[in-house]
């Protein structure tokens, strides 16, 4: 697949509970293009480093994977205008 755009992408999510939260990690954490997934101290919830072909791929996966899953509350993209320095 090609991964041409990269998204950082903030998730609230509303659940709290166990059984929600570890769903949702197991099953965000198994997506190939999730290429980097943290959980959070404060807001938001998570932080996810998206690659995708291009914006329509973006779309299909926000909507047809993201934002479906129990208990997200809220993302918010994120799309880079320019990157000025990245880790080797």
């Amino acid at each position: 697949m090609g991964r041409g755009l990269e998204v950082l992408v903030d998730v609230e999510v509303y659940a709290t509970d166990r059984k929600t939260v570890e769903a949702f990690e197991e099953t965000v954490a198994s997506y190939e293009e999730v290429i980097e997934f943290r959980r959070l101290f404060g807001r938001p919830d998570y932080f996810l480093r998206v690659a995708v072909a291009d914006h329509a791929a973006y779309e299909t996966f926000l909507t047809g994977k993201l934002t479906g899953l129990p208990g997200v509350l809220r993302t918010e993209s994120h799309l880079t205008m320019k990157k000025i320095k990245a880790a080797p």
